[in-house]
Formats: structure tokens, C-alpha cells, sequence
């Protein structure tokens, strides 16, 4: 039998006379940024990210840090949830007119922190589907109009958790603005983010004239995910074109956010989180192998870095191996409040690697997925890949991190044990302690599970 990891909750963190409960806490997602794009993670890096190499000097690095998946919709879910995407079936994206994704019974970190007197909001790209009152399309043109001013919604973030939204859809539908449950106004692209980053400022400074209550703020951003629209006063800054301006503005929305932390008072209240949905987008930064979208470390490898003054050690490295979908354990053993059995499957706390205290791993293995249907799992210095064709492939990521050479003929136990206690997750509908989940995606690494057309 595999062993699992327990869970660890405190239920009083003392770290300082002057710590508090239940601090704020900021998530900033940049979207398709790649390991090797900020200079803090390349020194070779021509990138400008100064306010991501800013979070490096007054926070920690993580270097091993993973999106849930190596594409868009489904780390976001796996975030949200704390819960691996593939247990829902979902390796793709969804569209503007996607049904929702997370049902309003689902627990997530919004719906959670709420419970637990946080005020929380999600500012910028939701990407996890709505519903829109539509009748349904026949025929095979089903394209839907655009959606117009005054449309309403259901399904979409207030549904689980969260209290304000402003946003949009997904990058394809940029120009359209929803706030709450309604679409409220047209823009250009390039209006797009900085409307975004002046609603985030803006609810920054409204929450600190009223610190009766912590705030969430999920700020998911486009940058520099297509479309490429700097802004004018951006374009030429990047230095290399305007997918460096569209990454340069990116960064400066980023500081943006910390200086308003700093300015209003809260930063030293208030944990801040920064990382990426997947790895960039057709753009390959050796020794990593490949980009977004695949299931080697080039699609979810992501830059990770956080901060919490007086908590967390300024200039700090974690190689921890962490996912985004551990979020959710984290912020809960922070505030003292544990998960129930039926959520968060999938995230296991790494608040002790933060706090430096931690020895050894903190969880048993990490799991990744693909658009292509693989799955790999990661134990240390092994990745085992199940491709969905069934194909797989063992690397030793100590000393092939560019997954070069495939060890799974030498080392024909170790892959055993990796795909073992990999359908044993896929079996219990959880890799955390606490009791096995009912499954709503049943999967058997012995199908092929994806076929090349």
C-alpha cells in the first residue's frame, strides 16, 4: 500500500508579536510565462521582469514549482480546487460559451475563504466556463452571436466563492467586459488590462479603509498570453518587440499591485503569491524541454515566487516540489481552519518550506497532465510520463533535466512503482490522506487514452 502524506493543520500560528491570523492574501497568475522568461529564473534572460525579480529579493523563489496542468483551463481548476483536473476529464480548454466548469457545490479556495470571513474577488481572465441564456445552436454552424451589453450569466465566479468579479471570458473574447454576472461594456483590446489592473488597484485601496475583514484577491492576467496589445505607454519597453512589451507590462501590472500594497499599508499583512498557468507558449528555454501544452518540464515547470514579510525569509530558494493546486492546503493551514474530506483532494500544504522549517519532501509525489491526455508523476529526482497512447518514458531530472534520455529500461522497478502509486491516486480520487472520493472520471493507465487523428 502506498503512503500518503497526512495533512498538517495548526490551529494558532505564532510567528511575531505583531503576525496576524488570517492575513490577506494575493494570488498574481500570469498567463503562458515561461521558466526561462524572467531574469530571476535565466540570468541570460534579455526579458525585462524587474518586479518579479523584486518578489526573488523580498520573498522566495520556488525552483520546482508546477502549474496543474500545461495548459490554461485546467490549472486554473486545479487551483480553484485544489484537486487535479484530470479527475473531472478535463485536458482541454474551454470557450466563451462553455458550460461552467466547477459546479456551485464544489468547495474552492473563494468559497472557502469566504466561509472563513474573507472578502474575495477575482479580477481579470476566468476561463473555467458560464452560462449564458442561450438557446442551444443546431445544424453544423453552431457559432453564437458575441454577446451583447446586459447579457447575464450564471455559473461564473460569484457562483463558488467569490464575492466581486470583473473580467472576461478568455483571451479570445478580450473585448468583452463582465462584471458580477453581467457584460457590461465593449473595449479594445488594448484597453483590456489596464482596465483590469485599475479595478485590482482599486479594490486594494477600498479594502484598506476597511481592515475589519482579510481580503482574497485572484488577479489572473493576459500577459503574455496572445492577444499581443501593450499598452501605448509600454510599447518599446520590453526592448525585443512587442511580445516583450506585452511581458514588460505584465510585470509592471505585478508592481503595480505590491506598490499599492505598500503604499496603503497592508503589505506586511498580506501573503502574495506569483506564478503562471503553463509555460510559454511556442517558446522553448533549454535545459527545460519543449513549451505549453506538453507534458515535459517546458509546459508546467513555472516560475513561483511568494512573499509575506516577517514570515517569509527575504531572498530565499525552496527546490521543493510544489503545484499550484497546493495553494489551497496552504492558505488553510495559515488561517487554522482544515479541509473537509471532500475537498481539496489534491493540495497538500508546503507552508513549512515558506517558513524554512520544512525537512525532507512535504508531500509523497506530484502529478502533471497534458492536452494530449499524459499524465506523469514526479517523486523526487524521478518523472515517470504515461503518454496517452500508453507510451512511457522515465527520466532522472537530477541529472537529465532535459529529459534526454529515457531510464525506463535500466530502471524497469522504479517506473513500476511510479505507475502504481499513480492509478492508486486515479483509484481513490485523491493523493492526500482522508477518505477515497467517488470518482466523476475514471481513467486506467493501461487504455489508451488519446489517438493521433
Amino acid at each position: 500500500m502506498p503512503h500518503f502524506f497526512p495533512r498538517l493543520f495548526l490551529t494558532v500560528l505564532m510567528f511575531s508579536a505583531n503576525a496576524v491570523e488570517k492575513p490577506n492574501i494575493l494570488f498574481v497568475l500570469f498567463d503562458d510565462m515561461g521558466y526561462g522568461e524572467p531574469a530571476s529564473y535565466r540570468p541570460t534572460s534579455l526579458f525585462k521582469t524587474p518586479n518579479i525579480d523584486r518578489m526573488a529579493k523580498e520573498g522566495m523563489r520556488l525552483t520546482d514549482a508546477h502549474a496543474s496542468a500545461a495548459s490554461c483551463t485546467p490549472t486554473r481548476y486545479g487551483f480553484l480546487t485544489g484537486r487535479y483536473p484530470h479527475r473531472i476529464g478535463q485536458f482541454g480548454v474551454l470557450s466563451t460559451f462553455s458550460p461552467p466548469l466547477i459546479p456551485a457545490n464544489r468547495m474552492t479556495i473563494a468559497s472557502y475563504l469566504k466561509q472563513n470571513g474573507y472578502t474575495t474577488a477575482c479580477i481579470g481572465k476566468w476561463h473555467l466556463g458560464m452560462q449564458w441564456n442561450r438557446p442551444k445552436s443546431k445544424g453544423k454552424n453552431k457559432t453564437k452571436e458575441k454577446l451583447k451589453i446586459g447579457e447575464k450569466m450564471t455559473g461564473g465566479p460569484n457562483a463558488i466563492g467569490f464575492d466581486y468579479f470583473y473580467g472576461f471570458t478568455h483571451a479570445r473574447n478580450f473585448q468583452t467586459i463582465i462584471e458580477q454576472d453581467t457584460v457590461v461594456m465593449k473595449v479594445e483590446p488594448v484597453e483590456n488590462q489596464p482596465l483590469m489592473i485599475a479595478r485590482a488597484v482599486e479594490f486594494l485601496k477600498e479594502q484598506s479603509s476597511n481592515q475589519e475583514k482579510p481580503f482574497f484577491l485572484y488577479f489572473p492576467m493576459c500577459p503574455p498570453h496572445k492577444p499581443l496589445v501593450p499598452a501605448p505607454e509600454y510599447v518599446g519597453k520590453g526592448g525585443m518587440g512587442s511580445y516583450a512589451d506585452w511581458v514588460y507590462q505584465g510585470d509592471d501590472m505585478l508592481g503595480q499591485l505590491l506598490d499599492t500594497l505598500e503604499s496603503t499599508g497592508l503589505a506586511n499583512d498580506t501573503f502574495v503569491l506569483v506564478s503562471a498557468d503553463n509555460g510559454a507558449a511556442g517558446r522553448d528555454y533549454p535545459p527545460l524541454r519543449d513549451n505549453k501544452g506538453s507534458i515535459y518540464e517546458g509546459g508546467h515547470r513555472v516560475p513561483f515566487l511568494t512573499k509575506w514579510p516577517g514570515r517569509i525569509k527575504p531572498g530565499s530558494t525552496s527546490d521543493q516540489i510544489v503545484s499550484i493546486t497546493d495553494i489551497f492546503a496552504t492558505c488553510a493551514e495559515i488561517i487554522g481552519a482544515p479541509l473537509p474530506d471532500h475537498a481539496g483532494e489534491d493540495s497538500v500544504s508546503f507552508l513549512n518550506c515558506l517558513l524554512g522549517k520544512q525537512v525532507g519532501p512535504f508531500r509523497e509525489a506530484s502529478v502533471q497532465q497534458s492536452g494530449k491526455k499524459a499524465l506523469a508523476i514526479r517523486k523526487g529526482k524521478w518523472k515517470l510520463i504515461v503518454h496517452g497512447d500508453n507510451r512511457r518514458e522515465l527520466f532522472d531530472l537530477k541529472t537529465d533535466i532535459g529529459e534526454a534520455n529515457n531510464a525506463i529500461h535500466s530502471n524497469p522497478e522504479v517506473a513500476a512503482e511510479l505507475a502504481s502509486l499513480l492509478q492508486s491516486y486515479l483509484d481513490r480520487g485523491r493523493s492526500t490522506s482522508g477518505k477515497a472520493q467517488p470518482l466523476d472520471y475514471k481513467i486506467s493507465l493501461d487504455e489508451v487514452r488519446f489517438k493521433k487523428k
